[in-house]
């Protein structure tokens, strides 16, 4: 069974936020190799929705993963419409807990 993948509007920002974090730092190659890789890492919980922890400690549903130990994706499935959120996508020891904390409690369902 395969899900959608879906970014949120709060996710793209971040995935530009890190682009552009990396390509200060080293090169906006190497900067759009990395977000390209962590987007195809998102893409590919389409196959298997329930990777990573569960932390309904954060907000319920939600689920954390790692992209090469620096990136925490956070995401949640919906299984009745087949699709798989991204919620947020930090880098390097940002508080992802705190900008999860339940704001709007259906964002997962968009």
């Amino acid at each position: 069974m395969t899900y959608t993948v879906a970014f949120s509007p709060k996710a793209r920002v971040q995935l530009v936020e890190l682009d552009t974090y990396i390509e200060a730092a080293a090169s906006p190659e190497i900067a759009a190799c990395y977000t390209d890789a962590v987007a195809d890492f998102c893409f590919s919980l389409a196959t298997f929705p329930q990777r990573g922890v569960r932390r309904d400690d954060i907000r319920p549903g939600l689920r954390i993963t790692n992209y090469r130990k620096r990136t925490v994706i956070a995401f949640a499935a919906n299984s009745d419409a087949k699709q798989i959120g991204i919620l947020g996508i930090s880098h390097g020891g940002q508080d992802y807990e705190a900008a999860l904390a339940v704001e709007h409690p259906n964002e997962a369902d968009h």
